[in-house]
């Protein structure tokens, strides 16, 4: 298989980031850049969701017009305090990586979160009932009993919704999703973006809606830096102004629009800095 020349890489970030990340795609290609060329999607939790639609094809007018549907009726969860101090425990106690996943997958297995078939279904109606596409599509996920972190793609024999749900299964705020007899959580729990797994591109968009993590070794910028000198990229997250428009909460519907219009606003301030790590289109004049 050819070595991917560009990767797309789209972190977690909930609802508020799933919009927000689909109005920076969009506002980049009113400027010229246009990242749904990409060769390879690596998607986390809420990017996961965005990797899938773009990977499949599914138009960029369209996408941002999803964004903007009426919030009414719609499910408001949140992360209380609780459950971030929960995840720190589990994260700060000594051990391996692996060990601490383990630790949140516990938590996960033993909370009680709603029906996982319904879960599933939500993702479906969000998605529409998409089949892997034959571009290179990556999802994460980590295995709730073995802590170990899962990339699916489309030689995983699995239904790529089920993937998705199960990248975007958040521990303690909604059940871990079974995949072929195992059970997976939220491929943000090992890291907010999983860069490293871009490895192989020369080129490298990472949309990052959080870059905070416990680990400075899944950090966005460290996981960058450890893919060679000779590996363009860069991160792009959110700015003083769509922070504001994603909000505290990014699990409430109501940021959607607002988060989605703010990433297209902010394309236009970013665009310079991710036109110097992306190849030009064939044919084009300068930079």
């Amino acid at each position: 298989m050819t070595t991917p020349a560009t990767a797309l890489v789209l972190g977690g970030g909930g609802i508020s980031g799933i919009a927000w990340e689909i109005g920076l795609i969009v506002g980049l290609a009113e400027h010229g850049i246009d990242l749904t060329a990409a060769d390879t999607f690596v998607g986390t939790s809420a990017g996961s969701v965005v990797s899938t639609l773009v990977a499949c094809g599914e138009t960029l007018p369209d996408l941002y017009d999803s964004q903007l549907a009426d919030p009414s009726g719609e499910e408001v969860v949140k992360m209380d305090t609780g459950i971030i101090l929960r995840f720190a425990l589990a994260y700060l106690t000594p051990g391996s990586a692996p060990r601490k996943l383990r630790r949140i997958g516990r938590l996960a297995l033993r909370a009680r979160t709603g029906d996982e078939t319904e879960r599933v279904e939500v993702i479906r109606s969000m998605m529409g009932d998409r089949v892997w596409p034959d571009r290179r599509l990556l999802i994460t996920a980590v295995d709730a009993g073995s802590g170990e972190t899962q990339v699916f793609d489309n030689g995983s024999g699995v239904d790529l919704v089920r993937a998705v749900a199960a990248s975007c299964a958040v521990p303690l705020i909604w059940p871990p999703v079974a995949v072929n007899g195992r059970r997976y959580v939220d491929g943000g729990m090992r890291s907010p973006v999983n860069a490293d797994l871009a490895r192989g591109a020369s080129h490298i968009v990472a949309i990052a809606p959080i870059v905070a993590s416990y680990n400075r070794a899944t950090r966005v910028d460290t996981q960058l830096r450890s893919l060679g000198p000779d590996v363009a990229w860069t991160i792009v997250k959110p700015d003083p102004e769509a922070s504001r428009a994603l909000g505290k909460n990014l699990l409430d519907p109501r940021h959607r629009a607002s988060s989605v219009r703010a990433g297209r606003e902010q394309a236009a301030r970013v665009a310079e800095q991710v036109r110097a790590a992306w190849p030009a289109p064939p044919g084009a004049i300068g930079r």
